[in-house]
């Protein structure tokens, strides 16, 4: 038999990021010297067989989406006829990766980012702030939209993400969450 060894634990009280969590639908650009790929959570899409616009966008987008970079960019692609709406007569792609893009380093202008509503050592009351803050004073994705989703919680050193909605976040997403 071959060893099978037990994986690293991450240690809980580390640093995470909480962003706004966006209904749309997961989208992503796959970039390869010129060539550019638009997927949704679970296929490549094309202007043929889309995903609510976003490959047809991608094609539009092309030329300005290479600045992105060599690589998988995923995001939400959200806005005007996608789960909440949000109130836009658009559609826009948010890109989840916060850490790479700043003003110094800015996402092609056809881009946006997720929201960061807060960034230091996890604990329980950076997250009920975040979504304090959400509850109060709505999207801050979409301001002036009063009814936000909810939360993700990115942890560094688990290199993984957690979501905490403001519906049915304890049933999952079969009921709506």
């Amino acid at each position: 038999m071959e060893f099978i060894p037990f994986p690293k634990i991450a240690r809980l009280m580390r640093e995470c990021v909480i962003t706004e969590k966006i209904d749309g639908t997961n989208a992503c650009v796959q970039i390869s010297g010129d060539t550019i790929v638009a997927q949704s959570r679970t296929r490549v899409v094309t202007p043929d067989n889309d995903n609510f616009g976003f490959a047809s966008w991608v094609k539009k987008h092309h030329d300005e989406l290479l600045a992105l970079g060599e690589g998988v960019h995923f995001g939400e692609w959200w806005g005007v006829d996608i789960q909440r709406k949000y109130g836009l007569d658009h559609k826009r792609f948010s890109l989840f990766n916060v850490g790479r893009w700043t003003s110094e380093n800015p996402p092609p202008a056809c881009c946006h980012i997720v929201p960061i509503l807060a960034k230091g050592t996890f604990d329980s009351i950076m997250i009920h702030n975040a979504l304090a803050f959400l509850a109060a004073y709505g999207s801050h994705a979409a301001p002036g939209f009063m009814n936000p989703e909810g939360i993700i919680i990115y942890h560094t050193a688990a290199r993984t993400y957690f979501k905490k909605t403001f519906k049915n976040d304890d049933k999952g997403k079969e009921f709506g969450a």
